[in-house]
């Protein structure tokens, strides 16, 4: 019989420890989602625009399936860091766009934007910025705490619902909000097209949809609600909390991006800016650019979605090719009533 010396029994007791420590951990965890699925299986519901339901909670609509847990885990258990940036939207906002914009930005001493190895030419944006609420929306769960500072997430939790260690924590929070139009008319064909992904999507017609989302049963919606919370936070801290338009990025992409590397602590030297980086980062990002990259015409996402339906036009003021008139005047009341003049 072998004899197991007292050095190896030592690390055979700690070997042995680790792993109870770590089926504790995963009970723990799972008992934390189980509590989750009791909790959401209470929630007042509405038809969904991609699952069969929206649940209500805390005054936003999150689709069960796909969010809800994941967002509840964040508010209770995420730990944030100083150093961490969250970029955040309504869906359909330009989230993409500004995930590429961020990566190639505090990417850039890695990866030059001209390089044939950058990332973003092989990777989709949100394979690059991974959706927090997603990497957690289930167990197991994505070990986030490993992951190297400056972390980089997105997300499209209200700012209500964000948990006081994140507001106080000192991250930086990048927020786009775009034209309420454009973004129901993105949203409704970004769920026709996921309907090809074979996702069971409920079968919305557009005025359907359109009455939903007017009275803010939508993803994370009301819509109004969401941008009014991160504009607040960003007047009252402009330290932590920048407040971006689409339209305007759109319309002088280059002033942007140095406001936003600015932002991330992160300005662009003299020495690059002469050097082209800045219009280097602003061709590698731009819509025509990526949405003609290989990985995002024909390539899936690590969670199972086609790259592409992250890709339509991005334009401004393409909702004028689907709205009537009385759903103009519809929504720009409501907007004027909710935002003002923010638009």
């Amino acid at each position: 019989m072998a004899t197991i010396l007292p050095s190896q029994s030592s690390s055979l007791s700690k070997t042995s420890n680790e792993e109870d420590h770590k089926d504790e951990e995963i009970e723990k965890i799972e008992r934390i989602y189980k509590s989750y699925k009791e909790v959401i299986s209470t929630l007042s519901k509405e038809k969904g625009w991609i699952s069969p339901h929206l649940c209500q909670y805390q005054g936003f609509w999150f689709d069960p399936t796909y969010n809800l847990a994941g967002v509840m885990f964040i508010q209770q258990h995420f730990k944030p860091r100083p150093t961490d940036v969250l970029l955040i939207s309504s869906p359909k906002s330009g989230t993409t766009w500004l995930k590429a914009i961020a990566f190639a930005i505090m990417k850039r001493t890695s990866y030059n934007s001209m390089s044939v190895v950058h990332p973003l030419l092989t990777t989709n944006p949100h394979d690059c910025v991974p959706f927090l609420e997603i990497l957690l929306r289930t167990p197991p769960i994505a070990d986030v705490e490993d992951l190297p500072s400056p972390r980089l997430f997105s997300s499209h939790i209200p700012y209500t619902l964000l948990s006081e260690s994140i507001q106080n924590s000192g991250c930086r929070i990048v927020y786009v909000c775009r034209n309420p139009k454009d973004v129901f008319t993105s949203m409704w064909h970004f769920t026709t097209k996921l309907k090809t992904n074979n996702l069971p999507c409920s079968s919305l017609s557009l005025e359907e949809a359109f009455d939903m989302f007017c009275e803010g049963i939508s993803s994370y919606g009301p819509f109004w609600d969401h941008v009014l919370g991160y504009w607040k936070a960003s007047l009252a801290c402009p330290e932590s909390v920048l407040f971006l338009n689409y339209e305007d990025m759109r319309r002088d992409t280059p002033i942007h991006v140095k406001k936003l590397a600015e932002f991330l602590g992160q300005p662009f030297s003299l020495e690059e800016e002469s050097k082209g980086i800045v219009q280097g980062i602003v061709e590698l990002c731009s819509f025509e650019n990526l949405s003609n990259l290989e990985v995002n015409k024909n390539g899936t996402l690590h969670y199972g979605i086609k790259g592409d339906v992250f890709f339509r036009k991005g334009q401004i003021g393409d909702w004028k090719n689907h709205l009537t008139a009385q759903m103009t005047e519809r929504l720009d009341q409501i907007t004027k009533e909710k935002l003002g003049g923010l638009f």
